[in-house]
């Protein structure tokens, strides 16, 4: 039988695939944040123009709102695992990797409350989906909310799934934290884009909660 080939790669060419992966991983990140600002830009643009034009006086018949309370909720929930996500991530540049983890479940939890919260309110609303352009945005800003704050537990629960994978592995490296292994390096290049996108839907919820509840 013939001889198979073995493919070799020198010791640069390794350490550029890596930083081309980690580089990836850092650009998918803010790709998907423009991806999904199309989507609530859309939102926003229904919002000032519905509330512009305001058709018969059916904008907002009335004065009518959301239940503040569960809405102030929501956003606290959401802005509190924000928080801790970015908290994570400077642990994590710090080397704890302990911490990180505490952060990140801590997180998930925060933002399944915000979820739960957010669809619980859609069972208290003082008015009926389409009934004024209002309602109308309302509806679609807290479907659309839920999705994206689901968006980051997916991700930071993934990475903490990873985490515990990754532990035995790469423990007398330093951990996740410190290795210098290219498993443990795009795992922190991923942690760093989840953090990202953790700041993203911070300011995309208080946006969205100033025009639905303040003004």
């Amino acid at each position: 039988m013939a001889e198979v080939p073995q493919l070799t790669e020198t010791p640069e060419e390794i350490a550029y695939e890596l930083r081309a992966a980690e580089a990836s991983l850092w650009t998918g990140a803010r790709l998907l944040v423009g991806v999904v600002i199309f989507a609530f830009a859309s939102l926003a643009f229904a919002y000032f123009y519905l509330r512009s034009l305001n058709s018969a006086d059916l904008w907002r018949p009335h004065g009518i709102t959301a239940p503040t309370a569960i809405g102030a909720a929501v956003m606290a929930f959401t802005l509190a695992a924000a928080v801790l996500a970015q908290l994570g991530i400077r642990r994590l540049r710090a080397g704890t990797d302990l911490d990180w983890q505490v952060a990140g479940w801590t997180t998930v939890l925060s933002a399944l409350i915000a979820i739960g919260l957010q669809f619980w309110e859609l069972t208290q609303l003082p008015f009926y989906p389409g009934s004024s352009g209002y309602a109308s945005c309302f509806i679609a800003w807290a479907i659309l909310n839920a999705v994206l704050v689901f968006g980051g537990v997916y991700w930071t629960e993934t990475l903490l799934a990873r985490t515990i994978r990754l532990r035995r592995a790469i423990s007398e490296e330093g951990g996740t934290a410190d290795s210098p292994l290219p498993a443990a390096r795009l795992f922190r290049a991923n942690a760093e884009g989840a953090a990202f996108f953790w700041g993203f839907i911070a300011v995309v919820s208080l946006f969205f909660w100033v025009l639905f509840y303040v003004i």
